[in-house]
């Protein structure tokens, strides 16, 4: 969600974007492509789990602690590389009994081994560090540790680090294309506050020193950036919900003085939410671990299986329309798009961060679904439509491989209208949901390309979109559809082509040719001709549906 917080943020409080969309124009480092590639020292070996242990200093804003991390080994190993972002140190590496010599490159450490790795055999490494970690400054829009109070003036912690990596807090492999299996989060603080996290609590210990620590457990595959504890004074309020799979878990772990409004707006929008991403993307796809919404000191983010909210207990986007059409304030937003990154984002997640439409325009999506199912499809369409505004069209919104690089926040606004078009040229929404089933069904708990994700849409639906992701992932032209009214032998004729587009483009588009009557066609990059029957045609011939442009002209010449 970061990238699209800070569109937002630039639309409706005039804060400055930043690095995010102006990612391509940055010049990549070293340390850069150590971050977002495959490296040989990552290639060899999968994580299979993270045992985290970690104690929070409210006193001087440290941490101290370790993570073991289960491996399996995949081919003959090389050093092994760990990520931990400076300022933080790294004390020592530690398996079997040995301590383990690294050298260490910026924020990334090759360890050498010393036990034998067989292949497909399981081990686990320790490793031990402590430090201040880099703190967040305007939480989620950039990322680090948040160390804040809540209104009564106590300590309320937490993370945001989606883009920036978990690196920044404990050591790990940090890059998306390998998630642990599993995960255990044991996070000591002082006995006053109380430790939320992801997936369930399996209990509390109280230390010599009166300190408390929190275990909980994760049970399915967990991106490294969702992995996040919430430390404050909570209250729990659980509400099971019916949902495709059965009775799933419903937790709201609030402060203490929300609890009113969390029995009241959120059970109200969470009920809703799920009901009607189940309907259109399948079974929420973490029952094992519940759906938790927890009160964040930031705005939001979509950590999987416990939600950070911060919307204020309001409907829109911190009380804003986003789509400008009014249906935006009738549900809270924050509720609907985290929660809809369960499915795309958290089940479904992109190996490489250049990727992330797959994450950020399903959810996005989303929004415009949950209108539809709520208020009707003529609602969802004003939203979708409404949010066009806010494209920059800036630069692609896929971005660069291997740099850990997001692409343009056009994945938001753009990537929803052009799954909005896709699903006008399907045609038929049953033949849509399906394909937003099927996707959460076939690639359930897994890492994927943008190639699998186009390819399966195209192979699912009978029809080639090969050119649309190129046109509207790739460019940042948007096509435009030419044409004019013109006589041959006294009839009349369209003659109509796409312009500004990919080689190849021929996206259908439906068109008006008067009131009530409405056809297809299947423009090309080459003048194409269309005998009318009669009339002339209006002003306006393409469908609001779909995000193109329009150039009526009184004859076209070759295009």
């Amino acid at each position: 969600m970061r990238i699209m917080l800070a569109t937002f943020a630039l639309i409706f409080l005039s804060i400055p974007v930043g690095a995010q969309l102006g990612a391509q124009l940055k010049t990549h480092t070293r340390a850069d492509t150590l971050r977002g590639t495959v490296t040989p020292e990552r290639e060899w070996w999968d994580a299979v789990h993270y045992d985290l242990h970690v104690r929070f200093n409210n006193a001087d804003s440290a941490l101290k602690g370790y993570n073991v991390i289960h491996y399996k080994v995949q081919k003959a190993p090389r050093l092994m590389q760990i990520d931990l972002m400076k300022p933080m140190v790294m004390d020592s590496i530690v398996q079997d009994g040995s301590t383990l010599r690294y050298e260490q490159e910026g924020n990334a450490f090759f360890v050498h081994l010393l036990s034998p790795q067989q292949e497909n055999s399981i081990h686990s490494i320790a490793f031990y560090y402590h430090g201040k970690p880099q703190a967040a400054v305007r939480p989620p829009w950039d990322g680090g540790l948040i160390w804040a109070r809540d209104k009564k003036g106590r300590p309320w912690i937490s993370i945001a680090c989606q883009g920036l990596g978990a690196s920044v807090w404990y050591p790990c492999k940090d890059h998306q294309g390998d998630e642990p299996d599993s995960a255990s989060i044991h996070i000591t603080t002082p006995d006053s506050l109380v430790v939320v996290a992801n997936g369930r609590l399996k209990g509390k210990r109280v230390e010599a020193n009166g300190e408390v620590t929190f275990h909980w457990t994760v049970v399915s595959p967990i991106n490294n950036y969702n992995i996040i504890p919430y430390i404050g004074y909570y209250v729990n309020l659980s509400q099971p919900y019916a949902g495709l799979k059965g009775p799933l878990d419903v937790n709201y772990w609030v402060l203490d003085y929300n609890l009113p409004q969390a029995q009241t707006h959120l059970r109200h929008d969470v009920e809703r939410t799920l009901k009607n991403l189940e309907y259109w993307f399948g079974p929420y796809p973490f029952y094992e671990d519940g759906y938790q919404i927890v009160d964040a000191p930031h705005l939001g983010m979509e950590h999987q299986s416990a939600i950070a909210y911060g919307n204020g207990y309001q409907n829109g986007y911190l009380g804003h329309d986003l789509s400008g059409t009014g249906w935006g304030l009738k549900w809270d937003f924050i509720v609907v798009h985290e929660s809809a990154h369960e499915w795309f984002g958290n089940n479904i997640t992109t190996k490489d961060l250049a990727d992330m439409w797959v994450h950020e325009s399903f959810a996005n999506y989303a929004e415009t679904l949950f209108t539809t199912s709520e208020y009707g499809k003529e609602a969802g369409n004003d939203y979708v439509i409404g949010t066009r505004k806010n494209i920059q069209n800036d630069v692609p919104i896929i971005g660069r491989y291997n740099v850990n690089e997001e692409g343009s926040g056009d994945m938001y606004y753009k990537g929803g209208n052009m799954l909005h078009m896709i699903r006008q040229i399907i045609n038929e929404d049953e033949k849509f949901r399906q394909i937003l089933r099927g996707l959460n069904t076939d690639f359930y708990h897994t890492t994927v390309t943008t190639t699998e994700i186009e390819n399966y849409i195209s192979k699912k639906s009978g029809i080639d979109f090969t050119k649309v992701f190129d046109q509207y992932l790739r460019t940042t032209q948007i096509p435009v559809l030419k044409y004019s009214v013109e006589r041959q032998n006294g009839a009349p004729y369209l003659v109509y082509f796409w312009d500004k587009c990919v080689e190849g483009f021929d996206m259908a588009v439906r068109i008006s040719l008067a009131p009530g009557k409405s056809i297809w066609l299947r423009p090309q990059t080459k003048i194409q001709r269309l005998k009318l029957k009669s009339g002339d045609l209006p002003a306006t011939i393409v469908d609001r549906n779909f995000y193109v442009g329009e150039e009526r002209k009184e004859q076209i010449g070759n295009p």
